[in-house]
């Protein structure tokens, strides 16, 4: 099958939407399918491609006033490429963000008459009022459910990463075909992490109690809320330390709300680390792995800390429900700030307990292959085609 992916992010933007792409384009392509992406153009990114023998075209833009990380992709230089282009070259088209990316994707779905797709990653109910502050909280989640709903417009079925999400966007009253297709796991990418590694490198005492959290800096993160955690931990855990493996909009603020809580020696800000050996020695150094978000459509950042066997502990909200489950390397928050940290307390004060979840954790992660979730994808994909050839072909009929 010829897939056309359109998306405003890619590497080496740090996201789950980037690493959902890449893992799912590199097993189509070893499924035997081929797919072309089209992204932006970021300062300095290459356009090889993270699908070996598969195309990326590097489209210039803008950067995103409110979120600098970011860059729109230009209409005009899209709709270039777009007439550029060949209709028979592709089966399906395949959004996997609602702005740019998706204005050209229903564009040349119209305009080549090929089936369109489009994957949910953010639940915007809960972003977007972060983002635009000067919306109070309720108009800004009407807002974000009305352009939600406006998406299916061109577009042929749903592609959601949770039955969560999917739950959502039908209260929301969406009427075309949606399918849960998490985006799974490489399990051939992860490699054994070395904690005694990262400390080395980072000039940190490796029997000192870690806490990791590894993801986007950002205020739906709930990172601020973590914090406050590790403020009741260290009462009971004095040396405890919290890594944070990332960047984002919120970093300067909780930078802030450390100092406030007299955190300084408790919390490491690293910044963004590439995927492979050094990221996988950042999650291993973790006694557990921290996670306070209420907002994720997967979280399949849960699952690479299940992979590398690093305990979880974290709520279930949303997509996160479908991805943990109790003792299979999780344990899963109920409560608030008291609640997350008495759980943070118990499971670093018993390291057989760790260890159990820890081997739990790695013998979850194997049934999340991206194998058996791409070959979901494509059949969706067959199904939307199919459901678009008998339209066709009853229009055709009652014009006779």
């Amino acid at each position: 099958m010829r897939i056309l992916m359109v998306s405003d992010v890619y590497f080496p933007r740090v996201n789950g939407v980037s690493t959902s792409i890449a893992t799912t384009r590199k097993t189509l392509h070893d499924l035997g399918h081929r797919t072309t992406l089209v992204a932006p153009a970021y300062p300095g990114a290459d356009s090889s491609s993270h699908a070996p023998g598969d195309v990326l075209f590097r489209v210039p833009g803008r950067r995103v006033p409110f979120d600098p990380e970011d860059q729109l992709m230009r209409w005009g230089n899209l709709r270039r490429l777009g007439e550029h282009l060949n209709a028979d070259d592709y089966d399906v088209i395949h959004i996997h963000t609602p702005f740019m990316a998706h204005r050209l994707g229903v564009w040349l779905g119209r305009r080549w008459d090929v089936p369109v797709v489009e994957t949910y990653h953010t639940f915007f109910e809960e972003y977007l009022h972060h983002y635009l502050p000067i919306l109070p909280s309720s108009l800004a989640r009407a807002v974000a459910r009305r352009l939600s709903r406006n998406l299916q417009r061109g577009v042929d079925g749903f592609v959601v990463p949770s039955s969560a999400i999917a739950a959502a966007l039908q209260d929301y009253g969406m009427d075309i075909p949606l399918r849960v297709v998490p985006t799974g796991l490489d399990l051939d990418e992860f490699t054994p992490g070395d904690r005694s590694a990262f400390c080395q490198r980072h000039g940190l005492d490796p029997v000192r109690p870690i806490l990791v959290y590894v993801g986007r800096v950002a205020h739906e993160k709930n990172i601020g809320f973590l914090l406050e955690v590790l403020a009741r931990v260290r009462k009971r855990v004095p040396e405890v330390i919290l890594i944070v493996a990332g960047d984002g909009p919120a970093k300067a603020s909780l930078q802030r709300k450390a100092q406030q809580l007299a955190l300084a020696r408790n919390v490491l800000f690293i910044g963004y680390l590439p995927r492979g050996q050094t990221l996988w020695d950042c999650f291993a150094a973790g006694d557990a792995f921290v996670f306070a978000s209420k907002t994720e459509t997967q979280g399949l950042v849960l699952l690479e800390a299940l992979a590398l066997g690093v305990p979880v502990v974290s709520y279930a909200a949303l997509g996160a429900r479908d991805v943990l489950v109790p003792g299979c390397g999780a344990v899963i928050v109920e409560g608030g700030v008291e609640d997350f940290a008495a759980d943070v307390i118990s499971l670093l004060r018993d390291p057989l307990r760790r260890s159990c979840l820890s081997e739990e954790a790695v013998r979850y992660a194997r049934d999340w292959s991206t194998h058996q979730t791409s070959q979901r994808l494509v059949a969706f994909y067959r199904d939307v085609i199919d459901g678009r050839r008998k339209q066709e072909a009853c229009a055709l009929y009652e014009n006779i």
